[in-house]
């Protein structure tokens, strides 16, 4: 804020020196700026506890003998304020939704609404547990069973299973939904088509699936070359993993022609639905011919995602495949109440044909009800205008940066969710990676870089629609003026970033390398 209080006093922002200009401290600390030691590093071993615990009264019951230690665990001795200063300082160095935008690609990462996050800790929701009997968990069943109808809806699909955890999950149920479909019609296809412009986990999930995998090129605009694909259709293709929107942010005009084609060649269209946020309440891709796609709750639906978890990705089955959609799946009957069916014979809902489990429960119920709470409270003008305003943004930094930085399908016509830019025009030497890390020195977390890889040197920028013109702005104009000095060939990008709390690491190392676990180091005697 920058008027003054009411005493007419305000005070001077920093100078933003850098840190090697700043007067040496003996902790390693700058005011805010924090040198925090691993947890290991503030205290021993057998130091002290934060908690006081009784000598046990007893010794452990025979059965569980077994399990006692032969020594303490060697865990650092910390009291509770020490704990909690750890890592609340350690969360300071951290980058996240509510303190800007993450504009990576294909990634979705929008604000999450609190009302999602208090809908799914009511009690019944958050403390429900898989193992209780069914007439016990009507209401968190009853949610499962209202988000499959409105999935359902949404996709314009005639099932769906709602037990995937997350996008690859999903992916390889719908795989096992085509091979199950195509074993009970007694054929033997074994070849999966994928596209350039498809997810990078499509042909792993294809292969783990079983499948041959075969690319399909791009056209020089960026979408699938309908013409080679068609070409190659035959007995043995099982069918075509899509991606649409595609990774090169470019809606499939050709989709439906697509799937007529692989159709007729008795093949079925698995779509990667990552990317529905960009069409979601716009475009139904049943309608479009697909057979099968997996939607990204906690991309689409506002579910906060990374850092390994929680997801889901339920997938969402045409009629042809519906019957081979996975265990279990739920039901309601004429009286209201909803059935969980875990039997190929149920008597209330048999499913024959169903290939069996993806996962040992019924899916993740907190993503759930923060993605039903999240429908309900956009209803369908919301999730239209969802995608509307996602598609604005994407196509509102692509505009305002194409002169700065190359755009490869700029002339493709508008994006979808995301733009994308390459290295292409940058001085020699200079690379996507030192926009990025330069990106960091300017308080933004980096774009996703070199990927898709039909691009060289790829930025994906994708806003989402939850980031305003005013916050779109203030990206842009970092991100044109980091372009303008790699173009300009300026030797500090290549050292960015210089404001971190760490530089820049040796990336190769560091992937090929990884130290995972602590060890202490004693010095010689």
């Amino acid at each position: 804020m920058s008027a003054l209080n009411p005493s007419g006093w305000r005070p001077e922002a920093g100078t933003g020196e850098s840190a090697a200009a700043l007067a040496p401290t003996a902790s390693g600390d700058h005011a805010l700026a924090l040198e925090e030691p691993l947890i290991f590093e503030l205290a021993a071993p057998g130091d002290k506890c934060g908690v006081d615990l009784d000598a046990p009264e007893s010794p452990p019951l025979p059965g569980l003998a077994r399990f006692l230690r032969a020594a303490i665990a060697p865990l650092p001795g910390l009291t509770e304020p020490e704990a909690v200063r750890h890592y609340t300082r350690l969360s300071r160095q951290n980058y996240a939704i509510d303190l800007g935008p993450f504009p990576l690609g294909s990634c979705t990462m929008k604000h999450n609404p609190r009302l999602n996050e208090k809908v799914a800790r009511l009690a019944g929701f958050a403390d429900v547990h898989p193992l209780q009997p069914q007439q016990t968990v009507q209401g968190a069943l009853g949610v499962i069973n209202e988000l499959a109808f409105w999935l359902v809806t949404l996709t314009g699909m005639h099932g769906v299973a709602m037990t995937p955890k997350a996008g690859a999950h999903g992916e390889l149920c719908g795989l096992l939904c085509i091979k199950a479909a195509i074993a009970a019609r007694g054929e033997d296809r074994r070849v999966i088509l994928v596209p350039e412009s498809a997810h990078g986990t499509n042909p792993a999930t294809a292969a783990f699936a079983g499948f041959a995998v075969e690319s399909i090129p791009a056209t020089a605009e960026g979408r699938v070359d309908l013409a080679a694909l068609t070409a190659r259709l035959g007995p043995d293709v099982a069918g075509v993993m899509i991606t649409n929107p595609n990774t090169c942010g470019l809606f499939e005009r050709d989709m439906k022609a697509i799937s007529d084609a692989v159709h007729a060649a008795g093949g079925y269209v698995y779509c990667d639905g990552a990317n529905f946020n960009a069409i979601v309440g716009k475009v139904r891709p049943g309608d479009l011919g697909i057979d099968a796609m997996h939607i990204n709750l906690h991309k689409t639906f506002s579910t906060p995602h990374g850092g390994g978890g929680p997801g889901s990705g339920p997938v969402v089955l045409s009629q042809a495949l519906s019957p081979f959609g996975p265990l279990p799946f739920t039901a309601r009957t004429a009286d209201g109440v909803v059935h969980l069916i875990e039997d190929t014979n149920a008597d209330v809902f048999p499913q024959p044909g169903a290939f069996g489990r993806m996962a040992a429960f019924h899916g993740q119920m907190g993503m759930f009800t923060r993605a039903l709470a999240y429908i309900l409270s956009h209803g369908a003008d919301g999730l239209r205008q969802v995608a509307e305003d996602a598609v604005l943004n994407a196509n509102y930094v692509l505009r305002r940066l194409e002169d700065v930085l190359d755009a490869p399908f700029g002339h493709s016509g508008p994006c979808m969710h995301e733009a994308l830019f390459s290295d292409a025009g940058l001085a020699d030497g200079f690379s996507t990676l030192d926009i990025a890390k330069g990106l960091i020195d300017e308080g933004f977390h980096p774009m996703t870089v070199y990927f898709p890889l039909v691009v060289h040197g790829s930025m994906l920028v994708e806003p989402t629609e939850t980031e305003s013109r005013a916050g779109l702005d203030r990206f842009i104009a970092s991100l044109r003026s980091l372009a303008e000095r790699a173009r300009a060939g300026d030797a500090s990008l290549k050292s960015a970033p210089h404001f971190a709390p760490r530089r820049r690491l040796d990336e190769t190392q560091a992937a090929r390398k990884p130290v995972l676990v602590w060890r202490e180091t004693v010095a010689p005697a």
